[in-house]
Order: structure tokens, then C-alpha cells, then sequence
């Protein structure tokens, strides 16, 4: 007897399999700004009050989940990120430049951000008086700022989310650990594994953002609508403004001036971040994204995975320079209150030095009740910001977010570790992790390279 031949089912063409295609990342972005102005709209004008408390609970849950992981996260990203630095070569210098780079663009947006506010004039014919502010509940002062550094105690600072005692015991725990050496790699080892799952949680959330747009901007629509955004449309177009002179003018001319790059390819690869950042309203959200694309941009993991946990927690150039800037100029016309050169510099100042108050959250009222502190301006002026502040968060994070991708670039560049190749080739497809945390690109159906593709 002959063998079973299965000649004729090999020789047989494959029946051809139905795929749903994957809607890209942006789409499903813009999907849901669409939706949730268009519901927002029906919720304003209708009065419909369900749809209302539904599109808040939307957003609502949507920030809430991702702060949740924010705490264990920047306390692991920034421990682990100052213990990679010992596998580059030149780890100070690099550190030093990162620092002064963030420090020289926020001069400036701050810049930028006085500029328009003195040729725009913000606050006359707006119809706001100072009986329309409210003092807020916590105000950001320079002794609060420098005294709050230090925690009393290793638990509070992660149940009431002070980002900036989480990043300081996370600094000494690194530095600790890099004295030690091989003692410290069982934590080490621990402390690599828990961020690997804190991001690999973090994307779950982040899928979810189209969803979380429909509740947001739906929410803002149906509270504020556009009466109220008209009432401060020079101050909120002054702020978009300034975010995209900064955003579209400011990183494109650094990064092809100083680090000798396309700035086109720059936003295909970074884009990303950028969108998520301008939905979620927090860099700390953002950072596993703004991480992988900075690697996939041509930065070494070993200082991306430095530079971008730093920025997320001290470099806001839309939060922390241009907002606190033009907000200053526009509170100050409201209460009749003459600012001059002198002002001036102090705002630029804050925006340097205490731009880490921002924390990397959604909002940036501490930031500038230490702006208004420190000029002597009254703090009921944050109370006139506050109902308008969603929408502008929104550009100011995008900015922010840019920002922390862009600085690694042009530091890269200039010690000559940037990988100009990977850079060239760098796309704007979304990215997702598969189910062994490999990053693929799956719009154009090729997996990003390991080394690029690690967080």
C-alpha cells in the first residue's frame, strides 16, 4: 500500500485570511477628540446632565488610572536610571550638559512666553475683576518648595503623590546604590523588574486613551463651553502660541543647528509621545512612551533611560516657563498691579530653578502660586485660571513632553553617541508591546530593533 499523500493539500493555495486592520494610534486620538467635542456639545446645549457627569467620570478615570502608577514609577524609573549611568562612559558630563540644556530652553520659552504677554496684553478688555478669583487651597512657596524636598517619613510622600520627595529618596536610593556596587544588584535586579511591570501596566492604561479623550475634552466642553473659552481667547491663544513657537520653532532649530538632525524626522518618530502627552495632561503618563521613542530616535537606552525619567519630573517648558510667564502678565493687569524689568527676571528665574514644582502632573497651579509668591502678586489671580486650565494642559504638556525627547537628542549629538542611522529611519507608527514586551511596529508590520526597542 502507498503512503497517505498529502500532495494535493500542500499544492492547495492558503484560503486567504480576514484581518481586521489596526486603526492607527493618532486616529483613534483624533477619533476621540471628535467624539467628545461633538458630545460635550450636545451636553452644553441639550442641559443633558447625565451625559455631562458621565463624560466626567470618563476622564475622570482615565487620569486617575494613570496617576496611579505614577508614584511607584518615578521612584524606580529615576532609581534605576541613575544606577545605568555607571554603564556609560562620561556619565557626569553627560548628566551636567542634560541639566544645562534644560536649564538654557527654558530661558528661552520663558522668553517667549514675557514676549507675547507684553505684546498681547492678556488680561485688558477680558471683563474679569478681581472679585472673579479665588485664592486656591495650597500655595507654592520657596520655603515650602526647598523644605518639601526632604520627606519626614518614607511612606507619606507616596499616598499624598509629593513628586519631588518621591524623586529625592529615589536620587539617594541610586546614588546609594552605586556606591555599594555589586551589593546592591539584588535591589537592583528587583527594582529593574518592578519598573519593567509598572510600564508594561502603564501601556494598558495608555491604550485606553482614545476613551479617555472622549471624557475629557467632553467634559471641558459641557462645563465651560465656548462662552467661557471667548472670555479668555487672547490668553489662550497667547499660551498656544507660545507652545508652538517653542514646540515647532524653537526644538526644530536646535535640533538642526546643534545636533545636525532632520526636525521632520524628528516629529514622525516622537509623535507618539506628543499625542498622548496633549491628551493625557501628564508627562509622567507619558514617559514609557516618551522613553521609547527617544531610544528609537537614535539615544542609547543606557542615557535615554536617564534623561527622560529626569525631564519628566523637571523639564516643562510649556507648564513651567511659557504658562507661568504669560499667566503673570495677564493676573497682573487684572488686579491693577505695574510689573518691571525687575519682575521680569524673577519670572524667569522661577522658571528656572523651580520648574521641578510642576512634578510632571496634569496642571501646573504650584508652579505658578510660586510665580505670584514670589512677585507679591495676589494668589486669588490662580482662582481666574483654573476653569480654563484643562485646555490649555493639554499644549502645555505636548511642549513639555518634546521637550524631554528632544534634549537626550541634542545631547547625544553633540558627545557623539547618537545613532544617526536609527534616527534617519525612525517612523511615526504607533507603538505597541506585545505579550513579551517587545515594541513592534504595527502599522508597518516591522518589529523595532531589541536594543531600541527595550524601556
Amino acid at each position: 500500500m502507498c503512503p497517505l499523500s498529502t500532495s494535493s493539500e500542500t499544492s492547495a493555495p492558503a484560503a486567504p485570511t480576514s484581518r481586521i486592520p489596526k486603526i492607527p494610534f493618532w486616529v483613534q486620538i483624533l477619533a476621540g477628540l471628535v467624539l467628545g467635542v461633538l458630545l460635550g456639545w450636545v451636553a452644553k446645549s441639550g442641559d443633558v446632565a447625565w451625559l455631562t457627569s458621565t463624560l466626567e467620570h470618563i476622564g475622570d478615570l482615565f487620569v486617575q488610572l494613570l496617576k496611579l502608577a505614577v508614584a511607584p514609577l518615578v521612584f524606580f524609573a529615576i532609581l534605576v536610571s541613575i544606577t545605568n549611568l555607571r554603564q556609560v562612559n562620561n556619565a557626569a558630563r553627560l548628566a551636567t550638559r542634560t541639566l544645562l540644556w534644560f536649564m538654557a530652553t527654558s530661558l528661552i520659552a520663558v522668553a517667549i512666553g514675557l514676549a507675547i504677554g507684553l505684546l498681547t496684553s492678556p488680561g485688558a478688555g477680558t471683563g474679569l475683576t478681581p472679585k472673579d478669583g479665588q485664592a486656591p487651597e495650597h500655595a507654592g512657596s520657596w520655603i515650602d518648595f526647598l523644605t518639601g524636598i526632604i520627606p519626614t517619613d518614607v511612606i507619606t510622600p507616596f499616598t499624598e503623590l509629593n513628586v519631588m520627595q518621591i524623586v529625592f529618596m529615589a536620587a539617594v536610593a541610586g546614588i546609594a546604590a552605586l556606591q555599594l556596587g555589586e551589593k546592591a544588584e539584588p535591589v537592583l535586579k528587583i527594582s529593574r523588574s518592578a519598573l519593567e511591570l509598572l510600564q508594561k501596566a502603564l501601556w494598558w492604561v495608555i491604550r485606553l486613551a482614545p476613551i479617555g479623550t472622549v471624557g475629557l475634552i467632553g467634559h471641558a466642553i459641557a462645563t465651560y463651553g465656548w462662552n467661557l473659552i471667548g472670555k479668555y481667547a487672547t490668553f489662550t491663544v497667547d499660551i498656544y502660541v507660545g507652545c508652538a513657537l517653542v514646540l515647532f520653532g524653537v526644538y526644530p532649530l536646535l535640533l538642526s543647528t546643534v545636533a545636525k538632525v532632520s526636525p521632520v524626522q524628528f516629529f514622525k518618530g516622537a509623535w507618539p509621545a506628543i499625542q498622548l502627552a496633549f491628551v493625557s495632561r501628564s508627562s509622567v503618563g507619558t514617559m514609557p512612551v516618551t522613553q521609547k521613542v527617544t531610544e528609537r530616535l537614535g539615544v542609547p537606552k543606557e542615557y535615554a533611560s536617564f534623561a527622560v525619567p529626569f525631564g519628566s519630573t523637571t523639564k516643562m517648558d510649556g507648564c513651567a516657563s511659557i504658562y507661568p510667564a504669560i499667566a503673570a502678565i495677564f493676573i497682573a493687569q487684572i488686579f491693577d498691579v505695574p510689573l518691571g524689568v525687575g519682575d521680569y527676571i524673577l519670572i524667569a528665574f522661577v522658571s528656572v530653578i523651580g520648574s521641578a514644582a510642576t512634578a510632571g502632573l496634569t496642571g501646573a497651579t504650584v508652579m505658578l502660586t510660586l510665580t505670584l509668591s514670589t512677585l507679591g502678586l495676589p494668589l486669588e489671580g490662580v482662582g481666574l485660571l483654573m476653569a480654563i486650565d484643562p485646555i490649555l494642559d493639554m499644549m502645555r504638556t505636548a511642549t513639555n513632553v518634546a521637550g524631554q525627547a528632544v534634549i537626550p537628542i541634542l545631547v547625544a549629538a553633540k558627545e557623539k553617541i547618537l545613532d544617526r542611522e536609527a534616527y534617519a529611519t525612525a517612523h511615526g507608527s504607533r507603538l505597541e508591546a506585545d505579550a513579551e514586551g517587545e515594541v513592534v511596529a504595527v502599522e508597518q508590520g516591522a518589529p523595532v530593533p531589541a536594543a531600541a526597542a527595550a524601556s
